[in-house]
């Protein structure tokens, strides 16, 4: 699969995002359900903790790709959803060091909702992946 960062401006490569990307020789495509902050059994975990609910959505979304048999290096769109985007912003270093570990920077929208599916869940991810 190869690549291609499209980058008019380059102010979103200092928040860690591709403006867009050119995706060729794709053979599978995961597209992944928004994950949370939920332990094994759907429960909500680290009510009203930003960081926690960032980390595990991460970790909840990492296993999802393993199981795929791909990584955060295979993801090309992420879909963030969260009740409080100056908090989630403050705890983006999180997400920053997750994707810099695994040199990728894909294109991404953040948006504010009024809540989540779930009372208590602060924060969603979704992610499209290819390999």
């Amino acid at each position: 699969m190869q690549r291609t960062p499209v980058n008019p401006w380059d102010w979103s490569l200092g928040l860690g995002y591709n403006q867009a990307e050119i995706i060729e020789g794709a053979t599978r495509q995961v597209v992944c359900a928004g994950q949370t902050a939920v332990d094994a059994e759907g429960k909500p975990q680290h009510l009203g903790d930003m960081r926690g609910q960032i980390g595990l959505a991460l970790e909840n979304l990492e296993a999802i790709l393993e199981g795929a048999g791909m990584g955060l290096s295979h993801v090309i769109k992420l879909g963030i959803y969260t009740t409080d985007v100056d908090e989630a912003l403050k705890n983006f270093d999180l997400l920053g060091m997750r994707l810099c570990a695994v040199q990728n920077t894909p294109p991404m929208t953040l948006v504010g909702v009024e809540r989540l599916a779930i009372p208590g869940l602060l924060f969603e991810i979704d992610a499209t992946a290819c390999a």
